[in-house]
């Protein structure tokens, strides 16, 4: 493999992309499109009933499932439950929860006692819709004690301003839209230049220059590693001057960048050579690209779809750069990252053997 053949290609690559203007729209601007229509859509807060995750520490008793009917009935809120067992805390962080009510053990005993019995409630200030989880479990701790005691407070909320989840739709929109630019960028390009390749004959015409499979796979590598590297660069900007995205600017976003770029430029590369015709490349390209689109993360947290849409969610290659870049770009949870980072250079590799076993320089 000579360096100077693979910069030629590169060359001879960039400037085609230069004369395209398509590909500049929908590989810079496109992005910036999205993030300034969704960052203003949902800048503003949520509106209807709000996600509230609730750690039941007492058990199944009257008492508990009175307030937790009362906290229904407001409609402001929509209950999900989170285990007992686990921490509370690293289970907000993880699962980018911005509202959760720890209810205690002895809940039941103070209510029946007439001892005064704390809530912990877990909120994000940086989301309106915390604010209106909090308006519904005031309300409900005020009649709660009307009824138990008519004149002195029995249950109370103790509120925790978690500055770790102090996030907004903002910060976890940008790591998702770069995500969508690793994506989308080498897998129809990738796709589109295989299929198109094959039909024109040029895979031919290569296979009689000194330019090898490896030194032609070697040069987009590097060109859309640069791609990602300047969008990453654009997003973050845009996120950050134009919405406020808290965001942290990490060496540790990298290496999501390359190993993205390894897994869809391969990934590209497979669905090119796999179809017959660019007709038939097209729709082998959108079934791999769209359903990871949008079930990756992309627009919006994986945390908050249905649970048999997580799990979809959790064998799309695409969630697993996304989430890594959350874990470093938001949760500064690097222990999170690892095990993204991992399944995703395991998954670049498969895809990128299988990729080079089916593509040839010669016709089928």
């Amino acid at each position: 493999m000579k360096l100077s053949r693979v910069l030629s290609d590169l060359n001879v690559y960039a400037r085609n992309f230069k004369r395209g203007r398509e590909g500049i729209f929908f590989t810079f601007i496109f992005p910036v499109i999205l993030i300034a229509v969704f960052g203003a859509i949902f800048s503003g807060g949520s509106s209807g009933a709000v996600p509230l995750y609730v750690q039941n520490l007492n058990g199944h008793t009257p008492a508990v499932s009175e307030f937790l009917d009362a906290l229904n009935s407001t409609h402001l809120v929509k209950l999900h439950f989170i285990p007992e067992t686990v921490n509370v805390e690293s289970y907000i962080t993880h699962n980018s929860i911005t509202a959760a009510l720890v209810i205690p053990a002895n809940f039941t005993s103070s209510v029946e006692t007439g001892s005064p019995v704390n809530l912990s409630y877990y909120y994000n200030p940086a989301e309106s819709s915390s604010q209106i989880a909090a308006q519904a479990i005031n309300g409900v701790v005020e009649n709660f004690n009307m009824h138990l005691s008519g004149s002195h407070t029995i249950v109370g909320v103790s509120e925790h301003s978690n500055s770790v989840v102090a996030t907004s739709y903002i910060d976890f929109l940008v790591p998702g839209l770069i995500g969508f630019t690793i994506l989308t960028s080498p897998m129809f390009s990738m796709t589109y230049i295989v299929s198109s390749y094959k039909k024109e004959k040029i895979f031919r015409q290569f296979s009689l220059t000194p330019l090898t499979r490896g030194e032609w796979m070697l040069s987009k590598f590097i060109w859309f590693t640069i791609i990602a590297l300047v969008s990453a660069a654009e997003m973050i900007a845009v996120g950050y001057f134009l919405f406020g995205a808290h965001v942290t600017l990490t060496v540790y976003i990298i290496p999501f960048l390359i190993t993205g770029v390894v897994l869809f430029v391969s990934l590209g590369t497979f669905a090119g050579a796999v179809a017959r015709t660019e007709e038939g490349a097209s729709v082998v390209g959108n079934i791999i690209t769209f359903p990871m689109m949008f079930l990756a993360g992309t627009f919006f947290p994986v945390s908050i779809m249905p649970g048999w849409l997580q799990a979809v969610a959790h064998v799309l290659p695409l969630y697993y750069i996304i989430d890594g870049l959350n874990a470093v770009m938001v949760y500064s949870n690097y222990s999170a990252a690892l095990v993204d980072i991992t399944v995703s250079v395991v998954l670049a590799a498969f895809f990128f053997i299988i990729a080079m076993a089916k593509f040839s320089w010669k016709e089928e």
